[in-house]
């Protein structure tokens, strides 16, 4: 009879276990992935709140089911070496994955590409060694530094992601260049319609960061 009524406690035992495991697992799957966009006046945006790219973002992931929360860490006129240096202030160690999308102003301002890749790489390493997801976007400019510089820019965006095994998007951008329906009167910066032509031409890019930064947990 003891020994009967002791199986019978081990079973129920064994049950709750398995129970609360489970529950655990579905939390983890449900649990909220925080991500941070981290970028210039692209990111930061020129247009109503609402119409930014991080909210839009949040928004389109979460029509597709996803639980998650996007935070806007672009500042208008950021260089990379700007971004660096603000990296530990807007990234906290609880970030599951980081959107980088610095370099425009690089760009723009006639640095050399390498400077920027040491900034860039500065980030890169900041992040992995605090096992956080990364996305580095690339970005397309028309500067009044020639096509040369251009594509040294772009080999140097491509280069880096090859070389720290992360998601790489070429240009974040690519969907609103010339094209005036889709950027404001500066012709530089995306208005509201081209925030929403950028968030979906990213978002599948963006899940599978998401998928990345699940594995941390």
């Amino acid at each position: 009879m003891k020994s009967a009524l002791g199986i019978c406690v081990t079973v129920i035992a064994l049950c709750f276990l398995l129970a609360f495991a489970a529950g655990n697992d579905v939390r983890a799957d449900d649990r909220t992935v925080k991500i941070v966009m981290i970028g210039d006046s692209i990111i930061e945006g020129k247009v109503a709140e609402l119409d930014r790219i991080p909210i839009q973002l949040e928004f389109a992931l979460k029509a597709k089911g996803q639980s998650v929360s996007v935070t806007n860490a672009g500042v208008g006129g950021d260089t990379a070496a700007k971004g660096l240096a603000r990296l530990d202030r807007v990234v906290k160690d609880d970030t599951d994955a980081v959107i980088v999308a610095l370099g425009w102003w690089d760009m723009h301002g006639g640095f050399g590409p390498n400077v920027t890749r040491a900034a860039l790489a500065a980030i890169l390493e900041n992040l992995q060694a605090r096992k956080i997801a990364v996305l580095l976007c690339g970005v397309r400019a028309h500067t009044n530094f020639g096509e040369e510089h251009e594509r040294a820019f772009a080999a140097m965006f491509a280069g880096l992601a090859r070389e720290y095994n992360i998601l790489f998007l070429p240009a974040i951008n690519d969907a609103v260049m010339d094209n005036a329906q889709l950027t404001a009167v500066d012709g530089l910066h995306p208005n509201a319609a081209g925030n929403k032509a950028i968030v979906a031409q990213i978002l599948p890019i963006v899940e599978a960061l998401i998928d990345r930064a699940r594995t941390r947990w």
